[in-house]
């Protein structure tokens, strides 16, 4: 389900700030998907276990199966994020990429290599590679096909937009990193909670891309400073705990919770104004039209 923001720039803070921000809806991290892609990366075991007691050509043969096991959980781990990020947006493409499909069809291949190391007959490695890629779309489900949300949109400015956010997107990701250093839980929360906020510009410039014109200095200028400082502050803070710096820098945090909460909320109310110019148009264009002989 999905999590609200919350905190001392948040829309439902009791700070007296709820009447200035709105609700900033955000996606949930992948979770039991995520956790069965990582639990794959055990399937390979007993296939190396039982490596060691094999022929040379069953050695071969179960090694390459468990890197093919191990490729196929690694590919589908990241097919699942590539869905959650799918799915968190109104307006996205599907991945380039299927990945899940792929993992499904390495799962299958690697069972029966490994079936093969047993020197099992043809029509047994045959079901254990359709057994394998059943099972894994019936855990992981298929890849995203097609586009959504992009009906009537201009593509020329989707794509601008894909690579603002993928740009953006590895600002936060470059920051939420950097903060590790500092070894503060809190602050890591902190930094999660911008990450959170300043994607919530992002979604709201992937459902209007018209708004990235406006959207430009904050997901790009104001990232990379966001970035740098905290790479700063955090080689600063690890060396000295320096409670000053540590100030010093949550106040640079709330500053940029306040400016990109306040942007995102004036795009939104500039696309309603916009949508309520358009309505209206539209309204006195069919009376004009029904008035007419």
């Amino acid at each position: 389900m999905a999590r609200r923001v919350v905190g001392a720039y948040s829309p439902k803070n009791d700070t007296g700030r709820s009447g200035q921000t709105q609700d900033l809806i955000l996606a949930p991290p992948p979770s039991g998907a995520l956790l069965r892609a990582n639990l794959a990366f055990a399937l390979p075991f007993p296939f190396v276990i039982k490596a060691f007691t094999a022929t040379p050509t069953g050695l071969l043969a179960l090694i390459t199966a468990a890197g093919l096991l191990v490729l196929a959980a690694w590919v589908t781990r990241e097919g699942v994020k590539a869905q959650a990020a799918y799915d968190a947006r109104k307006v996205s493409r599907p991945p380039a990429l299927p990945r899940k499909m792929l993992g499904a069809a390495l799962t299958g291949l690697g069972l029966a290599l490994g079936g093969f190391a047993g020197a099992q007959p043809l029509f047994v490695l045959a079901g254990f590679a359709v057994l394998g890629c059943v099972l894994h779309v019936a855990s992981f489900g298929l890849d995203p096909l097609k586009s959504k949300g992009m009906a009537g949109q201009d593509l020329f400015q989707t794509d601008r937009v894909a690579r603002a956010v993928t740009e953006g997107e590895a600002l936060l990701a470059a920051m939420s990193d950097a903060i590790l250093r500092a070894r503060d839980s809190a602050l890591e929360s902190r930094v999660a909670r911008f990450c959170d906020i300043a994607r919530g510009l992002f979604r709201q410039v992937e459902n209007d891309p018209g708004d990235l014109t406006a959207a430009r200095k904050f997901m790009s200028l104001y990232l990379t400073g966001a970035r740098d400082a905290t790479a700063k502050f955090a080689d600063i803070f690890a060396a000295s705990r320096d409670a000053k710096a540590r100030a010093d820098y949550e106040a640079l945090l709330s500053d940029l919770e306040t400016n990109f909460a306040a942007r995102t909320n004036a795009l939104l109310a500039n696309s309603h104004t916009d949508l309520d110019i358009e309505i209206q148009v539209l309204r006195d264009r069919l009376k004009l039209e029904s008035s007419a002989p």
